[in-house]
């Protein structure tokens, strides 16, 4: 029996039994916020404002200073042992390096405390692939390339809730009109003649290599939003717009109203296009590798040889980073003590956000001063919702990995994924306690920001309980705890104008390469800025927030590092 099979006619049975007993009544909820810590942020945002930073208690040396531990700091310090230099320390403000791709537990049972897979990378991402390789999550055989199974997400992969039951796949297909159903299949030909029009890359920074200005199209789709583009093109169905506005908001942490139409086509052309309703898919390609922590498990093989060789040290804030003539000086915050310390270095990998690399880089060039301007960045929350066991389930398709609401009731909802959707015990699965994380983004909410500051766990927690509790109607009585993630500056919006700003910074080259190169020899691309001891690596410089583009970027940043 195939395990979608299994699942629901397990599920099924399981519903029955249920359903037979008496429910007990809801119980008192636990709960709380987990991973972020906001005061620690916020300190360093006072000291940074006061303009008085605290003398530092002691001096170290190291060859290189990594400040910021999510995917680039991670993948600096692995270029940086890679190329043999060992005598390096990153720092980071958390207890736990990772970032955006960290994972949890509630309860024992791992989660992600915010990106949950990653695509199974194209050729474009060969230093994603690399790593794939180094962590044995691919190989060839036979001379081809080859997923270990046990990563790939488990079918079924994703089902929709909509019109009261649950569906498979994503695009709302069951029950719409003809005219929906050929807007489908419009839009997939559109998708596919930009492919071939223009470069779309992922990681995006690839797009950007060829050291010359954007292509029409890019500059086109660059200039305005996605919401018009798609009016000026005749796009008008609820339901495909619905779908696109919940790829948007999934990605970029904003809707069609607010982001690019360069980003809007860029979610389906760097990768395998858009596909119409009974067009072919090939679900080798577009298959993701996920975990139950979801990518904290990578993040996590990431740091460990670093907290082995004591290269990592968490806790710890950057208050202030001065370039000088003969090296870089950095100190940082330790939390724990309370005492400062100053880092010297000849280099330094920025592994910051754009915004706080602004402020305790001294002085920060004028790049990185225009790119804190320019830049706007959505909130976000992830709610991981512990239940003692696994809920009944409103009709259609099975239980899957992704599952998400038509039109969630709750402002920016994306819905969840099953922390344990990837266990191979099957009979843990059906019986066992499981960890619902639930998304939402909140780019477009007014005082969103503020709001996730100011309002207790148990409203976060409330609202997202409230608007699950349309498809699974005991999700009040099987939910024992909620640990609640905020995220204040998630990930940087690709706004309209975005690439274009991002692909002249792109070409800026420090007054040392430009002296080397002064025989007439053409300028070196670099996927990441730079200054003379400075290198920049964070996914805000690509505008786009996923563990291909910091993984490259801070792969590159580390190699610049290295020398």
């Amino acid at each position: 029996m195939q395990r979608r099979q299994f699942l629901t006619a397990a599920t099924s049975a399981a519903t029955a039994l249920l359903s037979a007993g008496c429910e007990p009544a809801p119980r008192a909820l636990q709960g709380g916020f987990a991973g972020i810590d906001l005061e620690r942020g916020h300190q360093v945002r006072d000291l940074l404002a006061r303009g008085a930073l605290p003398a530092p208690g002691l001096v170290r040396r190291a060859q290189v200073v990594i400040a910021g531990g999510g995917v680039a700091g991670l993948a600096a310090a692995r270029a940086l042992r890679l190329a043999g230099v060992n005598d390096f320390v990153l720092l980071e403000l958390e207890d736990q390096a990772g970032g955006n791709s960290r994972g949890s537990a509630v309860n024992g049972v791992p989660c992600p405390m915010g990106a949950h897979y990653l695509p199974v990378p194209g050729d474009d991402a060969r230093e994603v692939q690399d790593l794939l390789e180094e962590l044995g999550l691919r190989q060839r055989v036979a001379g081809r390339w080859q997923y270990d199974e046990r990563h790939l997400c488990h079918s079924p992969q994703e089902r929709l809730y909509f019109q009261g039951q649950w569906h498979e796949g994503l695009l709302p297909v069951q029950g719409v009109p003809p005219s929906t159903l050929a807007q489908y299949q419009r839009f997939a030909r559109q998708v596919q003649t930009l492919m071939q029009s223009a470069r779309f890359a992922m990681p995006m920074l690839k797009t950007l290599e060829a050291k010359r200005p954007l292509t029409p199209i890019h500059q086109a789709l660059d200039a305005i939003t996605f919401e018009a583009w798609l009016g000026s093109h005749g796009y008008d169905d609820p339901h495909l717009r619905w779908y696109l506005d919940y790829c948007c908001r999934d990605d970029y942490g904003a809707s069609t109203a607010r982001v690019s139409a360069r980003a809007g086509i860029h979610y389906f052309a760097s990768r395998h296009g858009f596909h119409a309703p009974g067009e072919p898919v090939d679900e080798a390609r577009e298959a993701v590798l996920t975990w139950p922590e979801g990518n904290g498990w990578l993040t996590q093989r990431l740091a460990a040889p670093l907290r082995t060789g004591g290269q990592l040290r968490t806790g710890c804030s950057v208050l202030r980073i001065a370039e000088g003539r003969h090296g870089v000086e950095v100190d940082a915050l330790h939390h724990a003590s309370g005492q400062v310390e100053r880092w010297q270095a000849p280099r330094c990998v920025v592994a910051l956000p754009v915004f706080v690399a602004a402020r305790v880089v001294q002085p920060a060039p004028a790049f990185l001063q225009a790119a804190a301007q320019r830049l706007q960045w959505a909130p976000w929350l992830v709610a991981n919702i512990h239940l003692d066991a696994p809920l009944q389930d409103r009709p259609g398709a099975a239980p899957a990995w992704d599952n998400v609401l038509y039109q969630d009731a709750n402002p920016g909802g994306l819905g969840y994924v099953d922390a344990g959707h990837q266990r191979l015990n099957t009979g843990a699965l059906l019986a066992g306690p499981t960890v619902l994380s639930y998304y939402q983004a909140l780019g477009d909410q007014p005082q969103a920001r503020e709001q996730l500051a100011t309002q207790p766990w148990t409203h976060w927690a409330d609202a997202a309980l409230a608007t699950l509790g349309a498809p699974h109607p005991d999700l009040a009585r099987r939910a024992t705890r909620v640990e609640i993630t905020r995220y204040g500056h998630a990930m940087s919006i690709p706004v309209p104008g975005t690439l274009q700003f991002m692909s002249q910074i792109g070409l800026q080259r420090p007054s040392t390469q430009r002296k080397a190169l002064s025989n007439g020899e053409q300028t070196p691309w670099l996927p990441t800025p730079t200054t003379d001891r400075l290198a920049f690596a964070h996914s805000d410089w690509s505008g786009y927030s996923v563990f291909e583009e910091a993984f490259t970027r801070g792969h590159a940043a580390g190699g610049v590092a290295a020398g």
